[in-house]
């Protein structure tokens, strides 16, 4: 709309992988933009870069992060928006956040950090349950605190496929010998490229049918059974892989050997592709779905997101 306003967005880790991509779209759709990077980030030559590259389009590069009070409510007073993409060893340090917008007064949207899976704590194994536990306990003290928010569950980030693909503890990314079965292969999980989470999230932030809920990202097309999702590999690379079935006592055996971020995934396809989270989970009725809110947004299939790495 002419003349219209742009809410002035602040993306807290800024310099991470969705971070990265939250700050171009919103550059993308408009919004006068700040980055919030900490200062051992800078000192990174890879992440000075990307800080550099943010600031020749436009955006407001501050020093500061979760761990920093000051820095942090000197970033949130510029702003309307928040946004939190820290990583999952630091959801638990958010709290800041909270106190920040509280003390500031001006911040009229608040999206933590709560990408990714909310699972059924029933279905959940280490080291994804105290993810979940860390995930849903940030909600209650949000909703707890009166800020506006919007939660957005994002499902499966693109990235992961080839790893969930790919027998537990292999390296072969993307798999192009070995395929891992988990299951009866029938359950469903739902797949989304990490640009796409982050366009439908800066849409999100001034929508008033966002405010107070979660939106979640569940496109019908990235809505797949593991199955069909392997056999949709094959067909692009032109081969049947060898199947290796993994069995829950398998999982549990590998489980403590792997590092984050693999001992993650491996917990989240426990979940999702042998006790059915995905398949499962009955959507609560005011949730709202990402695709259906914004019809206009090209989304990237689980298909055309394969053959990028064909």
């Amino acid at each position: 709309m002419a003349g219209e306003t742009k809410s002035k967005i602040l993306v807290i880790a800024a310099s991470g992988g969705l971070g990265k991509l939250l700050v171009e779209e919103s550059v993308k759709y408009g919004h006068p933009t700040f980055a919030l990077f900490r200062q051992s980030a800078l000192g990174d030559p890879l992440k000075a870069q990307i800080a550099a590259e943010f600031r020749a389009q436009g955006v407001t590069v501050l020093v500061g992060g979760v761990d920093d009070y000051d820095s942090l409510l000197n970033a949130v007073k510029q702003v309307d928006i928040v946004l939190s993409a820290v990583g999952a060893q630091q959801l638990g340090d958010q709290g800041g956040i909270i106190d920040a917008i509280k003390e500031a007064g001006n911040v009229k949207r608040f999206v933590p950090s709560d990408y990714g899976f909310l699972l059924d704590s029933k279905r959940v194994i280490e080291p994804i349950k105290t993810i979940s536990g860390q995930k849903r306990g940030f909600r209650r003290k949000v909703q707890e605190s009166g800020i506006p928010y919007t939660f957005v569950n994002s499902n499966f980030c693109g990235s992961l496929i080839f790893p969930t693909l790919a027998p537990p503890g292999s390296t072969d990314f993307p798999p192009r010998d070995r395929i891992a079965v988990y299951g009866d292969q029938n359950l469903k999980g739902v797949f989304n490229e990490e640009r796409d989470i982050a366009t439908y999230t800066i849409l999100a932030v001034d929508d008033p049918r966002a405010l107070n809920t979660v939106v979640y990202i569940q496109p019908e097309k990235n809505i797949i059974s593991y199955g069909d999702l392997a056999a949709l590999w094959e067909e692009k690379i032109g081969k049947k892989l060898e199947r290796v079935h993994v069995t829950e006592e398998d999982i549990f055996e590998t489980l403590p050997k792997l590092e984050i971020p693999l001992n993650i995934l491996l917990s989240i396809n426990y979940s999702v592709f042998v006790k059915g989270d995905q398949s499962f989970f009955q959507v609560p009725p005011e949730w709202v779905e990402a695709s259906e809110l914004y019809p206009h947004v090209k989304y990237t299939s689980v298909e055309a997101h394969l053959e990028k790495f064909v």
